[in-house]
């Protein structure tokens, strides 16, 4: 009992182990959440006003782009005010409730990117049964289903790491409450916890990944014997920036979440952890935007219209 401890509070580390980059990291990590919360709007703005884009491929990007934008606001806005002021702690009840909803976002992600990788399967694999199969009830239907299975899959792994006891240090060397990093100090057998991790990490990484992937060797396989060149070019632009964000975002969750307990490496895991916090959520609209004439055009049509107004 004497190595055991009942916290009622964390301490972020975060980046103060570099002190003369706090400034730069501040005005850095700032421009690049509001790129992302009006890369993402702009999206959700276009998909919902432009009649070009009411097709189920953007039904599934706007609620991706909403989805980011909640993502990111879990975290970045307490690294922010973290970078700001030298007292970074954060209550027990505080670090449960941001590693839940981050967890159910994260999952959340994953499945959205699958359903996105199954309406571009059908779309160019079965083009003439797509209006029927990827109806705007099904549509609706797959993004709740993806939203509901995001809520519950965390409910147990949350209850079980914050219901372990912890050792005395209360130092998490993370910028937010990361799985990870929390399970660190846990104290005792945490066996049970590591399980629960890779099954999870299987069920809403591995699993919707290897389907995206077969999805995307079928759908290959469909647009390179297209005759025309201008409609294979026009597919691989659609899917290729799909496919960027899918590798982006499951290959990061991967390397975090299915490396061993004992060999992970909390200080590199907080580097790493800024790829799919920060960084790729960055590239999605560039990437979605650049790489879609469709998205492009209304895109210019909204500008265009919004400083005529």
């Amino acid at each position: 009992m004497g190595n055991h401890t009942t916290l009622v509070e964390f301490i972020l580390i975060g980046f103060s182990d570099v002190p003369k980059l706090q400034g730069f990291l501040f005005g850095t990590f700032l421009i690049i959440y509001i790129v992302i919360l009006m890369g993402n709007a702009l999206i959700i703005i276009i998909t919902k006003v432009d009649p070009s884009l009411q097709i189920p491929m953007y039904y599934f990007l706007g609620n991706f782009s909403f989805l980011e934008i909640c993502y990111v606001s879990v975290t970045v806005p307490r690294l922010l005010a973290d970078l700001c002021r030298q007292n970074r702690r954060i209550s027990f009840l505080a670090c449960a409730f941001q590693m839940d909803v981050f967890v159910i976002l994260g999952a959340t992600e994953c499945l959205i990117l699958t359903a996105m990788a199954y309406d571009r399967y059908v779309a160019i694999c079965n083009p003439l049964l797509y209006p029927v199969i990827m109806s705007h009830r099904l549509c609706v239907q797959l993004a709740s289903a993806c939203w509901i299975t995001g809520i519950l899959v965390p409910i147990g792994l949350i209850y079980k790491i914050f219901s372990s006891p912890f050792c005395k240090s209360n130092e998490l060397n993370h910028f937010f409450c990361d799985v990870p990093p929390v399970v660190q100090l846990a104290c005792g057998d945490t066996l049970m916890i590591e399980i629960l991790i890779y099954v999870i990490a299987t069920a809403i990484i591995n699993i919707p990944f290897l389907l995206v992937l077969g999805s995307y060797v079928k759908i290959i396989s469909t647009i390179l014997k297209l005759p025309s060149a201008t409609g294979r070019a026009k597919a691989f632009s659609t899917c290729s920036s799909h496919l960027m964000v899918v590798t982006l975002f499951f290959g990061s969750g991967v390397i975090v979440y299915m490396e061993p307990k004992s060999t992970q490496s909390t200080g590199m895991d907080k580097y790493l952890s800024l790829f799919y916090t920060i960084l790729i959520p960055m590239f999605n609209p560039i990437i979605y935007c650049l790489r879609n004439k469709d998205v492009m055009v209304a895109l210019g049509k909204f500008l265009q219209k919004w400083t005529v107004s």
